[in-house]
Order: structure tokens, then C-alpha cells, then sequence
């Protein structure tokens, strides 16, 4: 049995660029469904399914929803598109063949483990705050998030840097995840 199409995914695809306050007002406020947004835009489409979503050309891509979303197919479908760079924003959302196909084309690649650590640094913030027992504006805490991610990519231009591998994020990340477990490990007395 298939599903009416009232319930199917489906993606916006507009040329104008998208209107976050339209979407934020479907999704947050109004509750309906994206193919909604065409009412008002109508110059826009929708697609349904996200198995295309990769085909459309774009400079930047941000996959966020699930592991291995965007494989090696999908990435050379962008870089045809003319994909500059990508970013994780979920746990892993690339293939190794597609990260390694970006990297090999030069695209910029911002790995999850850098790229998502947003997250985690906001519960990390939320903890202390309740830890001491504080309470920091939105603007303390943006702020806050926006000196931890620029420290991750300092830290992973450097790591890349330091081993031969400049411009290198995804290698810089590891390595530089690696020797801050390595330096907390050493100054708990493990090693």
C-alpha cells in the first residue's frame, strides 16, 4: 500500500532562494506541510522524495537528516551541479567513497565531528549553567558557541597543517580530536 501523497516527503526547490521566514511559519506555526510554501511562491517547486535532492545545482550542501544519506553517486551529482562545500550537520550523513570523492575534487568538506559539534557544545553550555547555577542571555550563549566552533576549525587547520595535510578538514579533525583525548588521558596519569 502506498501512501496518499498528503503524507509523503517530499523538498522545495527554489531558484530565489528560500524564504526561512515562510518555512519557519508552515513548520513551526502552522504545522502543515512544506508543499505548502508553494502557495505563496509559486515560482518554486516541490519535490517529492529526497533521493533528488542531491541532483539540483548548488555552491554549498548541508546534509543533516541520517547516516549515509549522501553517497558517492549523490557527491558526484553535486560537484557536477558545482558544490563548492559541505558540511555535516548530522551524525555522519557522507560515505567515506563521497567523502573521498570530495576530497580528491577539492571541495571543502567540513566533517559532522567538527561541523555538528554545535550541538554538543550547547548541551555542554546548558550543564554549566546549571552546574553554577547561572542563567546567560541568548546573545551569552551565542556567543559562547561561536568562540567553541571557531577554536574546533582553528584546531583542525592546524592539526591538517602540522601533519602535511593542509586544507585537509576531515583529517585535521581526527588528528586533532585525537591528541585532545590523548592530552586528557596523559593528565589523568593513564599513559
Amino acid at each position: 500500500m502506498s501512501l496518499p501523497a498528503a503524507t509523503r516527503g517530499g523538498f522545495i526547490h527554489d531558484p530565489q532562494g528560500i524564504k526561512l521566514d515562510t518555512v519557519k511559519r508552515l513548520k513551526e506555526q502552522n504545522r502543515s506541510r512544506i508543499s505548502e510554501y508553494l502557495k505563496e511562491h509559486p515560482h518554486a517547486e516541490y519535490i517529492e522524495g529526497s533521493s533528488g535532492i542531491w541532483n539540483l545545482p548548488c555552491q554549498i550542501a548541508l546534509p543533516c537528516a541520517t547516516q549515509n544519506e549522501l553517497d558517492e553517486e549523490a557527491a558526484r551529482a553535486l560537484v557536477s551541479g558545482g558544490v563548492l562545500a559541505v558540511g555535516e550537520g548530522a551524525n555522519m550523513p557522507s560515505t567515506l567513497p563521497a567523502v573521498n570523492y570530495f576530497l580528491q575534487q577539492g571541495i571543502l568538506f567540513a566533517p559532522a565531528k567538527a561541523a555538528n559539534a554545535g550541538g554538543v557544545a550547547v548541551s555542554g553550555l546548558e550543564m554549566s549553567q546549571n552546574g553554577m547555577r547561572l542563567s546567560w542571555s541568548f546573545e551569552e550563549v551565542d556567543e559562547r558557541l561561536r568562540l567553541i566552533m571557531k577554536n574546533i576549525y582553528r584546531s583542525a587547520v592546524l592539526a591538517a597543517e602540522d601533519y602535511d595535510l593542509p586544507g585537509n578538514l576531515v583529517a585535521g579533525a581526527n588528528i586533532a580530536g585525537f591528541l585532545k583525548v590523548a592530552d586528557a588521558m596523559l593528565a589523568q596519569g593513564v599513559v
